[in-house]
């Protein structure tokens, strides 16, 4: 690592792959660049050398980004991947193949730095030994596809998550918003981060959590500024449980009457 990252980038349009290229070798953290036209050139280059990251096209003829990220997450020690592309509505299954970030066209140089800082720290945790997450926390925000234009719904913002038959409606006190991904998948981004099952239909944010509610049929149902979510009988006592730790860890972490 102290030598610089060796860099494969990988693009069908020669403009952006020289464009990319460029910018791989300004950046100081990268000691050498090899260029790939497309995704069957770039799996002989990996198959015969090493590389520390691959920045990788999805769009292109043939075998497409994904696909190529999918075989190379297969080898013994695969690379880094970073995905490089104009289209946002690929960002969830792209962290969900692993990729360590995912950098929309055109590339600027800062987001570029930022995303070889992540890498560089993501190998370096490898060379100590310690153990690595199966992918960083990659679900702070998700896109969410409305009339031809992107957003981005912050995790901090979901009060709750509903599954809808493929896809989760994303419950924040400004509305609901839609993404097409399973609830199950959802919950192993979130679990780490406050949220959890509360029903086979249902994520809750612990911090959304106003009071918990029974109602005259006996149902325990947990009231959040966006609405009331139910709470099934297998998860009540789990939920009690962990809403009293997070108010024990909110004490602990912003004591009242403290100056």
């Amino acid at each position: 690592m102290s030598e610089g990252l060796r860099a494969l980038a990988v693009d069908d349009l020669p403009p952006a792959l020289d464009e990319l290229c460029r910018l791989l070798r300004e950046a100081p953290e990268v000691a050498e660049v090899v260029a790939a036209s497309d995704s069957l050139s770039a799996l002989r280059t990996l198959q015969s050398d090493r590389f520390d990251v691959v920045f990788l096209d999805i769009s292109m003829p043939g075998l497409d980004g994904m696909e190529l990220a999918s075989l190379l997450a297969k080898m013994s020690e695969p690379p880094v991947i970073v995905f490089v592309t104009a289209y946002e509505q690929h960002a969830v299954r792209a962290y969900d193949i692993g990729a360590v970030d995912y950098l929309l066209k055109p590339v600027r140089a800062e987001r570029l730095s930022a995303a070889l800082d992540r890498v560089a720290r993501l190998l370096a945790t490898e060379d100590v030994g310690e153990p690595v997450p199966a992918q960083p926390d990659a679900m702070v925000a998700l896109p969410v596809e409305t009339a031809g234009r992107t957003r981005y719904v912050r995790r901090s913002e979901v009060l709750f998550v509903e599954a809808h038959g493929d896809y989760v409606r994303l419950n924040t006190r400004s509305g609901v918003h839609v993404v097409r991904m399973p609830l199950s998948r959802l919950e192993e981004y979130w679990e780490g981060a406050g949220f959890v099952r509360v029903h086979r239909s249902f994520l809750l944010s612990l911090d959304a959590v106003r009071e918990l509610r029974s109602d005259s049929a006996g149902a325990l149902n947990a009231h959040t500024d966006a609405g009331d979510v139910p709470v099934s009988r297998r998860h009540a006592r789990d939920l009690r449980e962990q809403l009293l730790d997070n108010a024990r860890q909110a004490e602990i972490t912003n004591p009242r009457g403290r100056g």
